[in-house]
């Protein structure tokens, strides 16, 4: 009895080796195929979506950079230096937060800077009405003072 059990383990062993190995192929090929429809699917919709035309406008102004006639186009290129820009890989909280400043005052302050400023034009040294040059002692000055 024992040896006919061993006989048909050694006969049994390798079919249900095979078995199992073609189940695994299996499985494979049914993802393999799962992951070409969802493929086809998305591919059917963004063709869905080119139909569209207010689709087709949106990516020819984002891609192209074609605007519509009579319509004037601005590209801001962003010269800033690096350290002005913001770091892009830091994360933007959905909350809201609060500061605590005091609007009045900071509007009062940038208030009063504003108006204690000096003009544009003007210098900080006083003007005199005498002519920016003079001329030596005794001798006659000229009307552009030389």
């Amino acid at each position: 009895m024992l040896g006919i059990l061993v006989l048909a383990v050694v006969v049994l062993a390798p079919t249900i080796a095979a078995f199992a190995q073609q189940r695994a192929q299996l499985a494979e090929l049914k993802a393999a195929v799962s992951a070409q429809e969802e493929e086809v699917q998305r591919l059917r919709d963004e063709r869905e979506r080119w139909n569209d035309e207010t689709f087709i406008v949106t990516q020819a102004r984002e891609r192209l950079y074609y605007v519509m006639p009579g319509e004037v186009s601005y590209l801001v290129i962003d010269d800033r230096d690096a350290a002005a820009k913001t770091d892009e890989t830091t994360a933007v909280s959905a909350e809201v937060t609060e500061s605590k400043g005091d609007w009045m005052r900071t509007l009062l302050d940038s208030v009063m800077t504003a108006g204690l400023a000096p003009e544009a034009g003007a210098t900080d040294a006083p003007a005199s009405d005498a002519p920016a040059t003079t001329a030596p002692t005794g001798a006659p000055a000229t009307e552009d003072g030389r």
